[in-house]
């Protein structure tokens, strides 16, 4: 059984997790670009970070809040860099995306019905990601340990969740929790093919 003490521990720990995660993927791509980072993910980040802190809002939760809140800015400025005003079509559609399974089921059935919808959409908000580390390549933009972080927050998160018998959090964050694992798998992958890519060029030029 998770004491009292122990869950506020889990929340503040997954804030932090969730803040580090971040702050890899926005220094990764200061460092090497954005390549192969998706757009859409990115903006539905920031939509589903408003819900989020709007949900530990009606719960009294500092830390539900903050879990968002702290990321916000990061997940903005990596928006920023990824030029979404040269993809308008993809901003909307995103938009879209969250009023239709975030904003109108919570207006209907309640926080319930909005837990439900922001469980798939933080689901297929990584398929985007996965899509375009699958079509290219070049993941170089992409960070698998910022990723690997989040499997690591969303197990916090689903144990704080767990002592506050906010199982409709719980469920959403596990299912964001395995799309997290594809993504970090599929970008160590192309990690790998690009190491041995050059490696073989390496090897290559040596012999010439």
């Amino acid at each position: 059984m998770i004491s009292g003490a122990t869950a506020v521990l889990l929340g503040w720990g997954a804030v932090g997790v969730g803040l580090w995660s971040t702050l890899l993927q926005f220094r990764r791509i200061q460092q090497r670009g954005h390549e192969g980072v998706s757009l859409a993910t990115w903006v539905l980040f920031l939509f589903m970070g408003i819900f989020w802190m709007t949900y530990g809002a009606t719960r009294r939760s500092p830390e539900i809040i903050m879990g968002s809140a702290v990321i916000f800015p990061l997940q903005f400025a990596i928006v920023v860099r990824l030029a979404p005003w040269r993809q308008a079509v993809v901003v909307l559609r995103a938009l879209g995306y969250f009023a239709a399974l975030c904003v109108v089921p919570t207006l209907i059935w309640g926080w319930i019905g909005g837990l439900v919808g922001v469980g798939f959409a933080m689901t297929i908000n990584r398929g985007p990601q996965i899509v375009e580390l699958i079509r290219h390549r070049d993941a170089s933009g992409v960070s698998v340990a910022s990723w690997l972080y989040g499997v690591l927050g969303s197990v916090l998160w689903m144990l704080f969740y767990v002592r506050g018998h906010l199982y409709g959090a719980m469920a959403a964050t596990a299912f964001a929790g395995l799309a997290n694992a594809t993504v970090a798998g599929l970008a160590a992958w192309r990690h790998a093919q690009a190491r041995s890519t050059a490696f073989e060029r390496q090897s290559v030029e040596l012999w010439l």
